[in-house]
C-alpha cells in the first residue's frame, strides 16, 4: 500500500512499510519555515515595517526558512517525495543564501549601486524561473499547495521587477508575498491537523 502526505504524490513512491515509512510527513515543517520567514520580510517590502529593520529577518532565515526547510527537504528525499524535496530543499537554500548575502556579501560589495540591485534582480530571477517551474508541477500535488506556488511565483516577479524597476514593483511583491504565507501556513495547518485527528478536518483538494 502507498502512503500519503502533504505535499507531493505518495501513489508511485515508498510502500507503507519500506524505508521511510516510519518517517513523519515533514511537509507541515517545510511550508511553516517558508510561511514564517516570508511573511516577516514582505511586512517590510510592502511597507508595513520600516527597511532599517529588515535584518531581523536574518535569525528567521538562517534557522526557520533556512535549516528547517533544507531538514525537512532531506526528509522528504528519504520519504522518497522527489517534489517535496526539490522544493523544500531548495527553499531552504534561497533563504540560506539570502541570510548569508545580507550578511556578509552585499554590505561589503566595492560596486556602484545600480549594479549591485541589478544583480540582486538577476538573483531574484533565478528563483522567479525556478519557481514558475516547480508551479507547474504543482499542479499534480494539490489545490492548497498550488495556491502557494502561484502566489509565491507572482511574488519573485514582482520583487525582480522591482529590483531592476523600482520601489512600487517591489511594495506589490510585498504584499503577495503576505498572501504566499497566509497561503502557506494553511497548507500546514491542515497538513498537521489533518495528521493528528487522523482525518480530514481542513481539506487541501489533492490533485493525484
Amino acid at each position: 500500500m502507498a502512503t500519503t502526505d502533504s505535499i507531493g504524490d505518495r501513489s508511485l513512491d515508498v510502500p507503507r512499510f519500506g524505508f521511510g515509512a516510519g518517517v513523519a510527513d515533514p511537509g507541515p515543517l517545510g511550508l511553516a519555515g517558508f510561511a514564517g520567514t516570508t511573511f516577516f520580510l514582505s511586512t517590510v517590502n510592502a511597507g508595513l515595517l520600516r527597511e532599517s529593520v529588515t535584518a531581523v529577518v536574518l535569525g528567521l532565515a538562517l534557522f526557520y526558512g533556512g535549516i528547517g526547510q533544507l531538514l525537512a527537504g532531506m526528509w522528504e528525499f528519504v520519504k522518497g517525495n522527489t517534489f517535496g524535496a526539490l522544493a523544500f530543499s531548495s527553499f531552504g537554500a534561497f533563504w540560506l543564501s539570502y541570510w548569508f548575502l545580507v550578511a556578509h556579501v552585499v554590505g561589503g560589495l566595492k560596486a556602484p549601486a545600480g549594479d549591485v540591485t541589478d544583480a540582486i534582480g538577476v538573483f531574484l530571477l533565478i528563483w522567479t524561473i525556478f519557481t514558475a517551474y516547480m508551479t507547474v508541477a504543482a499542479t499534480r500535488v494539490s489545490l492548497a499547495v498550488l495556491a502557494v506556488f502561484v502566489a509565491l511565483t507572482l511574488t519573485f516577479l514582482f520583487l525582480t521587477l522591482g529590483a531592476f524597476q523600482g520601489s512600487s514593483f517591489t511594495k506589490i511583491g510585498g504584499w503577495l508575498g503576505l498572501i504566499t504565507a497566509v497561503l502557506a501556513w494553511y497548507a500546514s495547518f491542515a497538513a498537521v491537523t489533518n495528521a493528528t485527528f487522523k482525518r480530514i478536518v481542513l481539506p487541501v483538494f489533492p490533485r493525484v
